[in-house]
């Protein structure tokens, strides 16, 4: 049943989400809505229908169980999904998102149930406008966009990859309040390379081989073209999970002609800025004094170390000076100048001189000596045992980030970082890692460097703010709140957590769009007038609840008033 069949209900229900009250439609509403004896005679409240989900113990059912019956919730009743996301947000986002959602992604065509999202294929050149005039909302602010060239750390997926905008977008909800009929996530489909999906009968994309043509570059001019046409110069155009090729070739090309950025360069760069900006206030060294040893050169590796850079030069130190505190190893070994394997343009910049014979990742701990290794290939578990053993012994508090996603690809687990440097390192990864008890009976809880601790602030910022293109200095706001002292508390970074417990990311979130305003406003970068006076109420009045709308049309009498004619005398 679709209530926007429904003469009057169509402006009150959105027609991807026929019942988004399932049970709790009062006796008045069933009535006048003709749903009297389509639902249980039951009339339920919200707290019921969220406690009914919480007895289901999402952590015990295998994958498609967990991912299939969370989703599902989101597809009959949005106002009850995102309030049971947000009151268990430490539980469910590891399936909503990482490192569930990778997996789930890489069987989307065995579980697919219903599709979610805009899907658009090469085929379709020419016709992109009209497909976008498909899309059931029309006051779109938000879009979060991918190509599945490079899902994760898991590969080509092609429209497998879907299920990353749309986990996008969730946590765009759920943790900063941006409606989610706002949110538009696209797949765009130009074939695929991975020779498994293209003979899997149940894979939902095209049969053919990745389309890296001229018209793969035209089909995306037309897909942005086509966005800020329908919704606005203003319209928010997030990317994501792009090869590393195409992702600084995209944001070099559009960031100053839409507001668009790439969560996987920007937004992690942030949050890893964000993690070491927290791990000076444990070690008391600022960050101008670190050495950085990163394990890939990638966009995820590039994107952190230049917002490092531009750290250290708001803290007096020059670029040049900087960049010589940042290193790079890939598949090829040392970022080196005069290197036999190809530097692209992008890596040109952290290509310094020999420092040596480097032969393994471990050589270059050894002999560059640094403070933070950060972990970004998303190749496995190439921080040994001999490496983090090294850096505990260079380092009193060594910095260890094993970044890469889903946990199979973390270059360490949590356990192994604190237990071979005794408890004494400061770790945190991008999927999720249990505490972890020393042999002292020490408890740590790790770190989990997660980007939704800065994109959907900062998406709820630019939205509210109306900015047209959004700039780098914007995310180190970001990584500067997501770090404040407020934020952590002593007691918690005794435990060894470097980043707010996710049960806070909602206020994180807020905190962190308070701050962009307040700084794109000041900065001549926000088009949303008159300017608002108090930003902070700005902002919190904007966020999305998760309360029940009425579904009564308004209804009132006329008092004093009299209906019958006037006595004639």
């Amino acid at each position: 049943l679709h209530l926007a069949s429904i003469p009057g209900s169509c402006n009150r229900v959105h027609s991807r989400h026929p019942l988004p009250k399932g049970m709790a439609f009062t006796l008045q509403e069933r009535q006048i809505l003709g749903l009297q004896g389509l639902l249980p005679p039951k009339i339920e409240t919200q707290d019921i229908q969220a406690l009914r989900f919480k007895r289901f113990r999402v952590d015990s059912p295998p994958l498609a169980l967990r991912y299939i019956y969370l989703m599902g919730i989101q597809e009959r009743n949005e106002r009850l999904f995102y309030r049971v996301l947000m009151e268990d947000i430490e539980r469910l986002m590891p399936i909503v998102y990482t490192p569930t959602v990778g997996l789930a992604c890489t069987r989307y065509g065995h579980i697919f149930r219903r599709p979610k999202g805009l899907f658009v294929s090469i085929l379709d050149r020419g016709h992109i406008r009209s497909i976008l005039d498909n899309w059931p909302e029309t006051n779109v602010k938000a879009v979060v966009v991918t190509d599945g060239e490079r899902i994760l750390g898991l590969g080509d997926l092609g429209v497998y990859g879907m299920g990353i905008p749309v986990g996008k977008l969730c946590l765009y909800t759920a943790c900063a309040g941006i409606r989610p009929e706002s949110c538009l996530p696209v797949c765009i489909d130009v074939g695929t390379d991975n020779e498994m999906l293209l003979k899997d009968p149940f894979y939902m994309g095209l049969y053919q081989k990745r389309d890296r043509s001229q018209l793969y570059d035209d089909l995306i001019d037309e897909f942005m073209e086509a966005v800020v046409e329908k919704y606005g110069q203003d319209t928010l155009i997030q990317f994501e999970d792009f090869g590393n090729h195409n992702a600084f070739r995209f944001l070099r090309k559009y960031r100053e002609k839409y507001c668009t950025f790439n969560d996987d360069i920007q937004g992690t760069a942030s949050v890893a800025l964000a993690g070491l900006l927290a791990a000076q206030r444990v070690i008391g060294k600022p960050i101008t004094e670190h050495k950085v040893l990163f394990l890939g050169a990638g966009e995820a590796a590039l994107g952190i170390a230049n917002l490092i850079v531009m750290a250290m030069m708001e803290a007096g130190v020059s670029q040049a000076e900087a960049r010589k505190k940042i290193w790079m190893f890939d598949k090829y070994g040392l970022l080196m100048q005069g290197r036999a394997q190809a530097i692209d343009s992008n890596q040109e910049v952290f290509a310094h001189p020999s420092p040596g014979d480097v032969q393994s990742f471990l050589d270059a701990v050894n002999t560059i000596r640094p403070t933070a290794i950060i972990g970004v290939a998303g190749a496995g578990p190439l921080f040994t045992r001999d490496v983090l053993a090294a850096m505990g012994t260079l380092n009193e508090r060594p910095i260890i980030f094993a970044l890469s996603n889903p946990t199979t690809k973390a270059e360490c687990t949590a356990e192994d970082a604190y237990s071979l440097t005794q408890g004494r390192c400061l770790f945190a990864s991008g999927s999720p890692f249990a505490p972890v008890t020393l042999s002292d009976g020490r408890v740590l809880t790790p770190g989990q460097g997660n980007n939704a601790y800065i994109f959907p602030g900062v998406a709820l910022a630019v939205i509210l703010s109306g900015v047209r293109h959004i700039s780098d200095t914007i995310f180190l706001q970001a990584a500067k709140v997501s770090a404040l002292a407020e934020q952590l508390t002593d007691e918690e970074m005794g435990q060894g957590r470097l980043y707010p417990p996710l049960s806070n990311i909602r206020e994180v979130s807020i905190r962190i769009a308070v701050k962009v305003v307040e700084y794109v406003y000041a900065s001549g970068m926000a088009f949303h007038y008159p300017e608002p006076l108090d930003k902070d109420c700005f902002v919190r009045a904007s966020v999305w609840n998760t309360q029940y709308d009425s579904f009564l049309p308004e209804i009132y009498e006329w008092p004093g008033t009299s209906h019958l004619p006037p006595k004639i005398e």
